[in-house]
């Protein structure tokens, strides 16, 4: 009998679902990565330990979202770059004009990345899967009209402009 560690991740095949999704629904995917030396994006674009990827057909070039990595040519500031994501770095996929999207757990890491939602408790128990849980992003700049607090910390901005998506768990 196969244990749950013995089957293959199931996040390849949601980023790939999730991208078709936007792409079908003329929404622009974004890919959230969580850097580390494995991952060969442009260190002057990390914030935080993470970037934020358009991986729209008109911002990549041989764009392959493949079972272990995920590979493309893009352009930074103009320049042509070569960019290898392993899948496992992956920690959400969503649509950058409505939030939609999903968040996955760091696979080596023994919980969650920080800032991402904690799985409920006793959801280990109850069979659900923090891997496959759907969570809705939704843009926390104010740029909708809300008024932040001045306390408040604010998120950083990526280069590309516009708000950094926050996770919210929705069931």
């Amino acid at each position: 009998m196969m244990n749950a560690q013995d089957l293959p991740s199931t996040r390849p095949y949601l980023v790939r679902a999730l991208y078709e999704w936007c792409t079908d629904n003329g929404f622009t995917p974004y890919l959230v990565v969580r850097v580390n030396e494995s991952v060969q994006v442009p260190r002057e674009y990390v914030n935080n330990g993470e970037i934020v990827l358009n991986v729209s057909y008109d911002a990549t070039s041989g764009l392959h979202i493949g079972n272990d990595f995920i590979e493309f040519k893009a352009r930074f500031g103009g320049k042509p770059r070569d960019i290898l994501v392993p899948v496992r770095r992956v920690v959400a996929i969503y649509a950058r004009e409505n939030g939609q999207g999903m968040a996955f757990p760091l696979e080596e890491d023994a919980g969650l990345a920080p800032g991402l939602p904690q799985p409920a408790a006793g959801a280990a128990d109850s069979g659900e899967h923090p891997e496959r849980a759907p969570v809705q992003l939704q843009s926390i700049d104010g740029s909708a009209g809300e008024s932040q607090d001045d306390d408040a910390p604010r998120p950083p901005q990526h280069p590309a402009g516009g708000g950094r998506p926050s996770l919210k768990r929705v069931k």
